[in-house]
C-alpha cells in the first residue's frame, strides 16, 4: 500500500433527493483531484468494499444523515465486533471489520454524515439546504484528507 493513501466512498441513491449526498461528495472530491486520494461511489456499502479499504490508510465513508446537526457529522468508525450484513448491504463498521480480519487492514476510518432533509422523494437533485451542507462538507474534506485524518 502506498504511504499516505486515502479512499473516499460516497454512497446513497441520487434518485432519492438528498440520499444522493454521499455520491455528490465523491464527485466533488474527484473534480478537485486530490493527490493520493481514490474515490468510489455506490448505492450502498458491500462486503466487497473491504478489499478496497485494505489498500488505504485513511477511509472516509460519506453518506446522507437525516438527524445530525447541520452541516455534517464526522465520527471515527471502529470495527464492528460482530459485523452484520445482508446480501445487499453492510455498515461502515462491518466493512472495516472485514477489511481488518481478512485483509490485514490498518486504516483509520470515518463516517462523514452530511445532513439531508428529503431522503424519500423519487427524484434527482438535492434540496437547497442539503446543497448548502454539502458545500461545507466539501470545504472540510480537502484539508481533512490532506492531513490524513489527523483532526483531533
Amino acid at each position: 500500500m502506498p504511504a499516505g493513501t486515502a479512499l473516499v466512498i460516497g454512497y446513497g441513491n441520487p434518485g432519492r433527493k438528498d440520499d444522493g449526498l454521499g455520491p455528490a461528495l465523491a464527485e466533488a472530491v474527484v473534480a478537485r483531484g486530490f493527490a493520493g486520494v481514490s474515490v468510489e461511489q455506490s448505492y450502498q456499502l458491500m462486503v466487497e468494499d473491504a478489499a478496497r479499504v485494505a489498500e488505504h490508510d485513511l477511509v472516509v465513508f460519506a453518506d446522507a444523515h437525516h438527524t445530525c446537526e447541520p452541516p455534517f457529522l464526522l465520527t471515527e468508525v471502529e470495527p464492528d465486533p460482530a459485523p452484520g450484513f445482508s446480501t445487499h448491504s453492510a455498515s461502515p463498521g462491518a466493512v472495516l471489520s472485514l477489511a481488518r480480519e481478512h485483509f490485514g487492514a490498518t486504516a483509520r476510518a470515518y463516517v462523514l454524515g452530511i445532513r439531508g432533509y428529503d431522503l424519500e422523494s423519487f427524484e434527482e437533485g438535492l434540496t437547497d439546504q442539503a446543497r448548502a451542507n454539502l458545500d461545507q462538507a466539501i470545504d472540510f474534506i480537502g484539508p481533512f484528507l490532506e492531513a490524513r485524518g489527523e483532526h483531533d
